[in-house]
Protein backbone atom coordinates (compact mmCIF):
# COMPACT_ATOMS: atom_id res chain seq x y z
CA UNK A 1 0.00 0.00 0.00
CA UNK A 2 1.80 3.49 -0.87
CA UNK A 3 0.71 6.40 1.16
CA UNK A 4 0.85 10.05 -0.21
CA UNK A 5 2.22 12.84 1.66
CA UNK A 6 0.05 15.52 3.25
CA UNK A 7 0.30 18.53 1.12
CA UNK A 8 0.76 20.81 4.31
CA UNK A 9 3.52 18.35 5.35
CA UNK A 10 7.76 19.00 4.52
CA UNK A 11 7.42 15.06 3.22
CA UNK A 12 5.85 16.99 0.61
CA UNK A 13 7.49 20.42 0.55
CA UNK A 14 11.27 19.89 0.84
CA UNK A 15 11.78 17.64 -2.23
CA UNK A 16 11.06 20.54 -4.02
CA UNK A 17 12.22 23.40 -2.37
CA UNK A 18 15.73 21.17 -2.60
CA UNK A 19 15.16 21.24 -5.97
CA UNK A 20 15.00 25.05 -6.53
CA UNK A 21 11.59 25.26 -7.70
CA UNK A 22 10.44 29.31 -7.68
CA UNK A 23 6.82 30.06 -7.03
CA UNK A 24 4.73 33.74 -7.88
CA UNK A 25 6.99 36.33 -6.97
CA UNK A 26 5.35 39.23 -4.50
CA UNK A 27 4.85 42.18 -7.06
CA UNK A 28 4.00 45.56 -6.58
CA UNK A 29 0.46 45.86 -6.72
CA UNK A 30 0.08 42.72 -4.18
CA UNK A 31 2.66 44.98 -1.79
CA UNK A 32 0.10 47.66 -2.27
CA UNK A 33 -3.07 45.77 -1.59
CA UNK A 34 -1.16 44.31 1.59
CA UNK A 35 0.02 47.90 3.10
CA UNK A 36 -3.92 49.29 2.26
CA UNK A 37 -5.50 46.43 4.54
CA UNK A 38 -2.35 45.82 6.77
CA UNK A 39 -1.23 49.45 7.62
CA UNK A 40 1.66 49.92 9.54
CA UNK A 41 3.70 47.77 11.69
CA UNK A 42 4.73 50.11 14.42
CA UNK A 43 7.07 47.10 16.04
CA UNK A 44 3.71 44.87 16.72
CA UNK A 45 4.24 41.51 16.11
CA UNK A 46 3.79 39.27 12.80
CA UNK A 47 3.89 35.98 11.42
CA UNK A 48 4.52 34.74 8.03
CA UNK A 49 2.69 31.03 7.47
CA UNK A 50 4.27 28.99 4.49
CA UNK A 51 6.97 31.64 4.32
CA UNK A 52 8.97 30.26 1.69
CA UNK A 53 11.81 32.21 0.03
CA UNK A 54 10.72 34.98 2.59
CA UNK A 55 9.49 37.34 0.48
CA UNK A 56 5.99 38.73 2.41
CA UNK A 57 7.73 37.90 5.51
CA UNK A 58 10.78 40.61 4.48
CA UNK A 59 7.74 42.96 3.22
CA UNK A 60 6.03 43.37 6.65
CA UNK A 61 9.09 43.59 8.61
CA UNK A 62 11.47 46.06 6.56
CA UNK A 63 8.87 47.80 4.64
CA UNK A 64 5.61 48.16 7.34
CA UNK A 65 7.94 48.10 10.34
CA UNK A 66 6.76 44.49 11.88
CA UNK A 67 8.56 42.30 13.87
CA UNK A 68 8.13 39.63 11.89
CA UNK A 69 8.41 35.72 12.13
CA UNK A 70 8.40 33.01 9.06
CA UNK A 71 7.63 29.44 9.32
CA UNK A 72 7.93 27.06 6.56
CA UNK A 73 7.69 22.92 7.02
CA UNK A 74 10.57 23.32 4.48
CA UNK A 75 14.19 22.76 5.97
CA UNK A 76 15.50 24.16 2.69
CA UNK A 77 13.12 27.00 1.90
CA UNK A 78 14.01 28.45 5.62
CA UNK A 79 17.64 28.08 4.90
CA UNK A 80 16.86 30.09 1.51
CA UNK A 81 14.96 32.78 3.37
CA UNK A 82 17.58 33.05 5.86
CA UNK A 83 20.36 33.21 3.55
CA UNK A 84 18.50 36.19 1.74
CA UNK A 85 18.95 38.29 4.65
CA UNK A 86 21.80 41.15 4.50
CA UNK A 87 20.79 42.28 8.23
CA UNK A 88 18.64 41.85 10.91
CA UNK A 89 16.14 40.88 9.31
CA UNK A 90 12.79 38.43 9.98
CA UNK A 91 12.98 35.57 12.57
CA UNK A 92 12.85 32.51 10.35
CA UNK A 93 11.48 29.05 12.19
CA UNK A 94 11.19 25.62 10.60
CA UNK A 95 7.76 24.63 11.55
CA UNK A 96 4.68 22.38 10.49
CA UNK A 97 1.87 25.08 11.39
CA UNK A 98 -0.32 22.37 11.19
CA UNK A 99 0.98 19.64 13.75
CA UNK A 100 3.98 21.27 14.71
CA UNK A 101 4.04 22.56 18.74
CA UNK A 102 2.91 26.19 18.46
CA UNK A 103 4.94 26.99 21.60
CA UNK A 104 8.26 26.66 19.42
CA UNK A 105 7.43 30.41 18.05
CA UNK A 106 8.86 33.16 19.93
CA UNK A 107 5.59 34.57 20.59
CA UNK A 108 2.34 33.35 21.65
CA UNK A 109 -0.16 36.02 20.02
CA UNK A 110 0.51 37.92 16.66
CA UNK A 111 -1.38 41.27 15.15
CA UNK A 112 -1.12 39.36 11.35
CA UNK A 113 -0.93 36.47 10.62
CA UNK A 114 -0.19 36.13 6.85
CA UNK A 115 -0.61 32.76 4.30
CA UNK A 116 0.17 33.69 0.97
CA UNK A 117 -0.57 30.72 -1.10
CA UNK A 118 -0.64 28.28 0.95
CA UNK A 119 -4.46 28.10 2.54
CA UNK A 120 -5.38 25.53 -0.78
CA UNK A 121 -2.51 23.26 0.29
CA UNK A 122 -4.06 22.62 4.09
CA UNK A 123 -5.71 18.96 4.01
CA UNK A 124 -7.80 20.32 7.52
CA UNK A 125 -8.77 23.82 6.57
CA UNK A 126 -10.42 23.94 9.55
CA UNK A 127 -8.11 22.54 11.95
CA UNK A 128 -5.91 24.94 10.51
CA UNK A 129 -8.05 28.20 11.12
CA UNK A 130 -8.92 27.16 14.30
CA UNK A 131 -4.61 27.05 14.77
CA UNK A 132 -4.67 30.46 12.85
CA UNK A 133 -6.91 31.57 15.44
CA UNK A 134 -5.37 30.69 18.62
CA UNK A 135 -2.49 32.79 17.01
CA UNK A 136 -4.11 35.89 16.08
CA UNK A 137 -4.18 38.88 19.05
CA UNK A 138 -7.20 40.50 20.20
CA UNK A 139 -8.50 43.06 17.23
CA UNK A 140 -5.20 40.99 14.57
CA UNK A 141 -5.70 40.31 11.20
CA UNK A 142 -5.56 37.50 9.18
CA UNK A 143 -4.30 37.80 5.63
CA UNK A 144 -5.23 35.18 3.21
CA UNK A 145 -3.86 34.95 -0.44
CA UNK A 146 -5.22 32.79 -2.55
CA UNK A 147 -5.75 31.50 -6.52
CA UNK A 148 -10.07 31.25 -6.73
CA UNK A 149 -11.64 28.80 -8.71
CA UNK A 150 -12.69 29.63 -12.52
CA UNK A 151 -10.07 32.95 -13.12
CA UNK A 152 -7.48 30.70 -15.22
CA UNK A 153 -7.88 30.83 -18.55
CA UNK A 154 -5.57 27.56 -19.27
CA UNK A 155 -7.13 23.64 -19.50
CA UNK A 156 -3.85 22.23 -17.68
CA UNK A 157 -5.18 20.26 -14.30
CA UNK A 158 -1.79 20.92 -12.84
CA UNK A 159 -2.66 24.79 -12.63
CA UNK A 160 -6.21 24.71 -12.17
CA UNK A 161 -5.91 22.58 -9.22
CA UNK A 162 -3.79 25.71 -8.05
CA UNK A 163 -7.71 27.46 -7.12
CA UNK A 164 -9.40 26.68 -4.08
CA UNK A 165 -13.49 25.99 -4.73
CA UNK A 166 -16.19 28.30 -3.26
CA UNK A 167 -16.69 25.85 -0.74
CA UNK A 168 -13.31 26.20 0.55
CA UNK A 169 -13.65 29.87 0.28
CA UNK A 170 -16.89 29.51 2.14
CA UNK A 171 -15.08 27.34 5.19
CA UNK A 172 -12.09 30.50 4.70
CA UNK A 173 -14.37 33.19 5.66
CA UNK A 174 -16.97 31.60 7.77
CA UNK A 175 -16.92 32.97 11.63
CA UNK A 176 -15.04 36.16 10.94
CA UNK A 177 -16.51 39.06 12.30
CA UNK A 178 -14.97 40.96 9.33
CA UNK A 179 -14.78 39.84 5.97
CA UNK A 180 -12.68 42.11 3.53
CA UNK A 181 -11.99 41.24 -0.20
CA UNK A 182 -9.93 42.03 -3.07
CA UNK A 183 -9.29 40.83 -6.22
CA UNK A 184 -6.17 40.73 -7.93
CA UNK A 185 -5.32 38.53 -11.40
CA UNK A 186 -6.17 35.08 -10.57
CA UNK A 187 -5.98 35.61 -6.89
CA UNK A 188 -7.65 37.10 -3.85
CA UNK A 189 -7.04 38.52 -0.97
CA UNK A 190 -8.62 38.59 2.22
CA UNK A 191 -8.27 40.80 5.35
CA UNK A 192 -9.95 38.64 7.73
CA UNK A 193 -10.84 39.81 11.62
CA UNK A 194 -11.96 37.74 14.75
Amino acid sequence: MTTTASTASAAYWEPLWAQGRQYRQLDDAEKRLMDEHLGPGRARLALDIGSGAGALARHLHHELGYRTTGVDCSPSAVALATAKDAGPGPAWRCLDITAGDLAALPESAFAVVTCRLVYRWMDDKRAFLDRVRQLLAPGGTFWVVTEITGRRTTTDPALLELAITPAEAETLTAGWSVVRTADLDVLRCYALRP
